[in-house]
């Protein structure tokens, strides 16, 4: 009987382990920052936020996500009115890799993650990269964590707020947003 008891103690310390790691893993990506930039923990919640759009570029298969900030002024007619988007806004765009739907082959469905990418608009603090700061963190699914992308990624990211500024310097018009509010 008592073996029984340590053998169940046993068990239970390591489920609790298992557990406990699993929260913590959970929890690394609001701890991860891009170097003088953005932390992942300034877009908590993104993923309730309001689809804008989906895409494909590449080999990936994306959803572009934006605050509610972000939703008004889309509705309001930025950027094509010609209204910069407010400070406050914000957009996440998350890439998966593509996988075949196994129920329905035709399709194609989003497999492991593969990255996400934050934008936020704060003309004070990015004042020197159009109002905007960027950040794009990779995946790692064995761990389940975030790090900075590297400008060993692809795309290449200098690894600090301003590493989407040169690629949406060619939207600059539009408040170097790429992505339209589809019609729904």
């Amino acid at each position: 009987m008592k073996r029984k008891n340590m053998l169940t103690v046993g068990m239970t310390a390591v489920a609790l382990a298992v557990l406990a790691g699993t929260a913590i893993s959970a929890q690394d990506r609001y701890t991860v920052k891009v170097p003088n930039g953005l932390a992942f923990s300034e877009f908590k919640g993104y993923q309730t936020w309001e689809v804008v759009a989906v895409s494909q570029t590449g080999e990936t298969i994306e959803v572009i996500l934006a605050n509610p900030v972000m939703i008004n002024a889309y509705k309001a007619g930025a950027p094509g009115n010609g209204k910069p988007f407010p400070d406050g806004a914000k957009m996440a765009k998350i890439h998966w890799n593509p996988k075949k739907l196994e129920t329905f082959p035709a399709a194609t469905v989003p497999g492991t993650q593969h990255d996400v990418d934050f934008m936020v608009k704060d003309s004070k603090r990015f004042a020197d990269s159009g109002g905007w700061g960027w950040a794009v963190f990779d995946y790692d699914a064995a761990s389940d964590t975030f790090t900075p992308g590297t400008l060993a990624g692809k795309p290449p990211q200098g690894n600090d707020a301003k590493c989407g500024f040169a690629c949406h310097t060619m939207v600059k018009t539009r408040d170097y947003v790429f992505t339209e509010y589809g019609h729904r």
